[in-house]
């Protein structure tokens, strides 16, 4: 177990999260987005949600939700819990303790029947779960993007939504369930986080009483995310969906190419935030504001992949005109077409959404997570400061191995003309 502790008395509130790490894949994604909705509905002590909810309410309103997150090829699950820092609390109550007591019995003392997970809290869970999946194609912008992963990626785990499948969920029953749950606790390394104002040590010491019966074995340390470096085939591959939307949804994605050999994770920031991650980007500038051949343009990085995602909202005429400015931008970028003044707002507007972080603990904690993931022990007002000297150079040497490899377009059926003629008649 590794313990990330930022001590801090800026906020209000105290949050602790524990995450067990596995590798994302098909055959357990099911399982691993079901279980902590599981283990959240009861333990011994607390066999019931309205008795994990009295017991919140002791601790002063602290709430304790279940976690799934895709990090890369790697899936983290666990439990997040924010509750008021001891300095407001009646007399000084001590919260941090009774807090880890909770979260040690939410995932070690699940409520069973004969041993095994309750089968009613399974089944229950595995219906909202499926409804959750299946309420996925509701947000078209999300949905969009989780379907160019999917299909750019069909063949590597980072295909896998967190969510698992409708079909993979439905298959989940206890006893296998409860098999696979002590498995994990054997073999997973699990990555901690607290963000308040206790020491170190007083933290340390109370995860050491709270997980102090888990069972440990032969664990998992292999864990990471394989980086495709190139694009899959010489030519882009194309995906068209149809559903019943009024605005095309066009996704493109790239291959982050040869910076990923040793990744300046700074220059990649800056460079996406010239690109399409601000609002003083090319894309926002000129294919969404200039041109108006989208409502919204944007892309992201996932730096723990290597890949990039431009996600726009368009006319269904507007395909091909939008595809090829959105790739004319990202030429420009590779050409030094950029002023130094877009430069600097790119590198303002990435230092200022990291500072920004450090008003969120929540935020924080997905940050500090990500990092530890990657290996880096910086934080984000560090990373402020790195983007602060990225250069014109660095962001020409990120662009210049990008590789589009992947077009999504979810789009409206075509309605047949003669059909739409005798509708008319």
């Amino acid at each position: 177990m590794w313990l990330s502790c930022l001590e801090t008395d800026k906020f209000k509130s105290d949050c602790i999260s524990i995450s067990l790490l596995t590798e994302l894949d098909r055959e357990t994604i099911s399982k691993n987005a079901l279980l902590p909705r599981v283990l959240a509905r009861g333990t011994v002590s607390y066999p019931d949600m309205d008795a994990l909810a009295a017991a919140c309410d002791e601790l002063y309103g602290a709430r304790v939700l279940p976690i799934v997150r895709k990090k890369g090829e790697m899936l983290c699950m666990g439990f997040y819990a924010g509750f008021i820092a001891d300095r407001f609390t009646p007399d000084g109550e001590r919260l941090l303790e009774p807090v880890c007591r909770l979260l040690g019995e939410l995932l070690l003392h699940p409520a069973t029947r004969g041993g095994l997970l309750r089968r009613d809290y399974v089944e229950g869970e595995k219906q909202k779960l499926i409804e959750d999946i299946r309420a996925r194609v509701n947000d078209k912008r999300d949905y969009a993007l989780f379907r160019a992963c999917e299909e750019m990626c069909a063949y590597e785990a980072y295909s896998c939504d967190d969510m698992g499948s409708e079909s993979g969920a439905e298959e989940v029953g206890y006893v296998e369930l409860t098999r696979y749950y002590h498995d994990l606790l054997q073999s997973c390394p699990i990555e901690i986080f607290y963000c308040g104002s206790a020491s170190q040590r007083r933290v340390s010491e109370a995860l050491r009483e709270a997980l102090s019966t888990l069972p440990r074995g032969e664990l998992n340390c292999e864990l990471g995310t394989d980086i495709r470096l190139n694009a899959v085939e010489e030519q882009p591959r194309y995906f068209t969906e149809e559903l019943d939307v009024t605005q095309g949804k066009l996704v493109l994605g790239f291959r982050m190419g040869e910076c990923m050999d040793e990744p300046d994770f700074a220059a990649l920031s800056v460079f996406n935030a010239l690109y399409g991650g601000s609002v003083t980007s090319k894309l926002f500038m000129n294919v969404r504001e200039k041109l108006s051949l989208c409502y919204y343009a944007s892309s992201f990085v996932d730096r723990l992949k290597g890949v990039m995602f431009v996600s726009s909202g368009i006319e269904f005429d507007n395909f091909e005109a939008a595809k090829s400015e959105i790739l004319a931008q990202l030429d420009a970028v590779r050409t030094g077409d950029f002023t130094d003044e877009a430069l600097n707002s790119a590198r303002r507007a990435m230092a200022s959404d990291l500072r920004a972080m450090t008003d969120s603990p929540g935020a924080l904690e997905d940050f500090y997570l990500t990092q530890a993931l990657l290996g880096l022990d910086y934080g984000p007002a560090d990373l402020a400061l790195l983007c602060g000297e990225v250069t014109r150079e660095d962001v020409l040497s990120v662009a210049a191995g990008i590789e589009l490899d992947a077009v999504y377009f979810l789009r409206a059926p075509e309605r047949d003309e003669e059909a739409e003629t005798e509708d008319d008649d």
